[in-house]
């Protein structure tokens, strides 16, 4: 894959999915079971969308983004669409993103400061996707 694809787009989600699945092993996910929603606030669009992510055993599972109320999450993270753009492009970690007030948690703060380095381990991947922003 070398064209570009727009960043949250289904063209994007169906690459993630694949590179997700077969980069991310259940042991580098530290066979975490998890859900997390990012509420992505002002897009270039002007809407709002979700990007619902769901692991098993640290196994990916799932993967959604639309528009709308996000399913049911362990994590609802909301933050601006540049913010959560810099951190799939890894140019910004979660966890600082958290702790700096970029991004507002709903969910148990200690146990997300816990698993953000896998969502940066998972945010590594997603940035090796030539993507539009």
């Amino acid at each position: 894959m070398t064209e570009k694809v727009k960043y949250l787009s289904p063209a994007w989600r169906d690459e993630a999915e694949r590179r997700l699945s077969s980069e991310l092993p259940p042991e580098r996910m530290n066979l975490v079971t998890s859900s997390m929603a990012n509420i992505y606030k002002d897009c270039p669009d002007g809407k709002d969308r979700f990007m619902f992510f769901r692991f098993e055993e640290g196994r990916f599972a799932d993967l959604v983004i639309d528009e709308g109320q996000p399913p049911k999450a362990e994590f609802f993270i909301t933050g601006k669409y540049d913010t959560f753009a810099k951190i799939t492009r890894a140019e910004l970690s979660a966890q600082k993103a958290l702790m700096t007030g970029k991004l507002k948690l709903k969910g148990n703060m200690v146990k997300a400061l816990k698993l953000a380095s896998l969502a940066d381990r998972l945010n590594k991947v997603l940035a090796t996707i030539p993507a539009e922003y």
